[in-house]
């Protein structure tokens, strides 16, 4: 048996010369997933012991976390907005940048009531179903990956969120959809250059490809969502999306070109262009 409070600081240290970033909360997330605590359990309780199969369950997931699997995965789960999100290989994991997204969506949201609301590319659903908890909003979210879709559906469930969810390919299935038929369209689409992939951290190499590759430069998703699925907004609609570091100018252009207008791009805390939004004029 081992004190649980030791062996958490005892895994800190490991993690930090393997070079994990932030060891502590690391090691600590991992302890309370397997031994059933919390951190207040170990102020009340300093002395709490272990061992066993428990003790083997910890040393087993602080190896693979030091191969570099993402903490979200081992632990099965993420917050995202104050909801929680099962994850786990083969979907996205929900990150704080899109939160930017969605509070744009939210704000967006409320001069539009009982609004109509496509998410593509909706991989956990952390978007789609915020958005189904936070408004009254009919929320509908496509999703080609066949990994991805069935954490879409769990997160709907867990989260006794509606949304309506279309298994299809947006480069494909858009030709289902009738034109003019929603009020906001949304993606955090895939938007990391192809070549810049491999030298991305160890972490992400976890992560499916297809939720993070934008093609040669970036912008493939964009292009085609701003392309073909502008027709399936309503005039004064809107199209927003997630960005990737320097990529605002270049998707404003992109959307301008297609008729938008009151482009509009809320920063992140460290001041990038972290999304972008605008509206279709009325013709």
């Amino acid at each position: 048996m081992v004190v649980v409070k030791e062996l958490i600081k005892k895994t800190e240290n490991k993690l930090d010369k393997a070079g994990i970033e932030n060891p502590a909360f690391n090691s600590l997330c991992l302890a309370e997933k397997v031994f059933n605590i919390s951190a207040q359990d170990l102020i009340i309780n300093p002395d709490l012991t272990a061992g066993g199969d428990k003790l083997a369950q910890y040393e087993a997931l602080v190896n693979r976390r030091i191969d570099g699997e993402p903490l979200q995965y081992l632990l099965g789960e993420w917050e995202f907005y104050g909801y929680r999100f099962k994850v786990g290989e083969g979907v996205l994991i929900p990150r704080d940048d899109t939160e930017v997204l969605l509070r744009a969506c939210l704000e967006i949201l409320k001069a539009k009531p009982r609004a109509k609301v496509l998410d593509l590319c909706s991989g956990s659903g952390a978007l789609a179903v915020s958005i189904a908890k936070e408004t009254d909003a009919e929320v509908y979210a496509v999703e080609k990956s066949k990994k991805a879709l069935p954490y879409l559906y769990e997160n709907m469930k867990l989260n006794n969120a509606e949304v309506k969810v279309i298994e299809g390919d947006i480069f494909e299935c858009h030709r289902e959809f009738e034109d003019g038929g929603f009020d906001l369209i949304l993606s955090n689409p895939p938007y990391i250059k192809s070549d810049e992939i491999k030298t991305l951290q160890k972490e992400v190499g976890f992560e499916p490809r297809m939720a993070l590759d934008g093609g040669e430069d970036g912008y493939d998703f964009y292009r085609f969502i701003i392309k073909e699925w502008s027709r399936k907004l309503k005039r004064g609609g809107t199209l927003a999306f997630e960005l990737g570091e320097g990529q605002y100018e270049t998707v404003k252009t992109l959307m301008e070109a297609e008729g938008f207008g009151n482009i509009e791009s809320p920063l992140d805390f460290g001041g990038v262009h972290r999304a972008v939004y605008g509206t279709l004029k009325q013709k």
